[in-house]
């Protein structure tokens, strides 16, 4: 039987100066083994904010903000999670991999609202769904000084969703024990702006994950492995 070769089409802007990265604190973690393990530990957390880009403080002025929902629930190979690969028509981040989120709308109550309604959106998942664990480190674009708030829930059952084709290419259901598989993960160091900056990827079968959903994922089993 062929293996399934991992890693995607995704175009990655490899800079001429790179070097391997460090390794992750999760290795020899098998994953959790219920929506229950994720409760307990992100409920433990205490999130940071990390400023990502040139910026080398968070700014005076806040820029737009942001939300992505990091919905887990319990699956046939264990706690999983839900991830989208954005169409190629997309202006920005085509073919990416990322989670259901979008800009902060006037109508929103919170962030909470902003990653429930982007979800049900893009994957049509039911709002009523979702209970909040907790958050993940929330970071500061260096470029445009945006707040991106990745907020994790866990979700009772395995949801029934529907790709919006506008926003949607692909819904990826993926377990989190897949991410701690061998050859799945890997980290570089890029020189970009005078310094090196950490960067992270998960290669799935078809796809790679990198940038700012990589940087979520790599939170995240650092929080649960912890």
């Amino acid at each position: 039987m062929a293996v399934p070769e991992r890693g995607g089409p995704q175009v990655i802007p490899t800079p001429d100066d790179v070097r391997p990265g460090v390794v992750p604190t999760w290795i020899g973690y098998r994953g959790p083994d219920t929506i229950g393990d994720v409760q307990r530990a992100l409920g433990a957390y205490v999130r940071s904010e990390v400023v990502r880009g040139p910026a080398v403080q968070r700014p005076v002025e806040q820029g737009r903000r942001s939300a992505v929902l990091v919905a887990i629930y319990d699956g046939a190979d264990g706690p999983t999670t839900i991830l989208t690969r954005r169409p190629m028509h997309m202006r920005k981040h085509a073919g990416e991999i990322a989670f259901p989120g979008g800009s902060f709308d006037e109508t929103d109550e919170s962030l909470w609202h902003t990653a429930l309604r982007e979800a049900e959106e893009e994957v049509a998942l039911d709002p009523t769904l979702p209970q909040r664990a907790g958050e993940l480190d929330s970071f500061i674009t260096g470029a445009s000084y945006s707040l991106v708030q990745p907020i994790v829930a866990t979700l009772s059952q395995p949801p029934t969703l529907v790709a919006s084709p506008d926003e949607v290419d692909v819904i990826l259901t993926v377990p989190l024990r897949e991410l701690l598989s061998p050859g799945v993960y890997r980290a570089e160091d890029w020189f970009w702006n005078g310094e090196w900056v950490p960067m992270h990827f998960f290669d799935l079968v078809g796809d790679t994950v990198w940038g700012a959903t990589s940087l979520m994922l790599h939170n995240l089993l650092e929080v649960l492995a912890s």
